[in-house]
């Protein structure tokens, strides 16, 4: 089978591979699985507490594997589970959480921001236009499929 992926796009994948190994790796050193990494790095950036639903709709993790992880995070007491309206739930970080998460998620949001805040103020923003551009075309596609 001839290639049929263009050279750009064979760029823009390994590009997104790599990020995503470094992730992994961040998530390694940090003693931590990838999804354990994603929900607590989405509960810091939403000020310690976010609505299950959100976590699953934020991070691209099953419910499932959001519910084990959430339960292997509660027995350790970094969070809890609080009821919401009806039988909506979120997660909340305990103060051990909160602790834990200082140790970790925050160093690599700080790494992040950091980098980030490096860039010329022209280039982040056309960055960011170009990632959001690509990502609404590509939803649009895929409802198309």
């Amino acid at each position: 089978m001839e290639r049929i992926t263009s050279e750009g796009m064979r760029r823009f994948n390994h590009l997104v591979s790599e990020t995503d190994a470094a992730y992994h790796e961040a998530a390694l050193k940090m003693g931590m699985s990838d999804s354990i990494m994603q929900i607590m790095y989405i509960l810091c950036d939403k000020g310690g507490d976010c609505p299950l639903g959100e976590i699953c709709r934020l991070s691209g993790i099953s419910k499932q594997t959001i519910n084990s992880a959430l339960r292997k995070l509660e027995e350790e007491g970094i969070v809890y589970l609080e009821g919401m309206d009806g039988k909506k739930k979120r997660a909340c970080l305990t103060e051990e959480g909160k602790r834990t998460a200082e140790r970790t998620v925050v160093k690599l949001i700080e790494i992040e921001n950091g980098i980030l805040a490096s860039w010329p103020r022209e280039e982040l923003e056309w960055y960011l236009e170009l990632t959001e551009r690509y990502l609404v075309a590509l939803k649009g596609k895929i409802k198309d499929l």
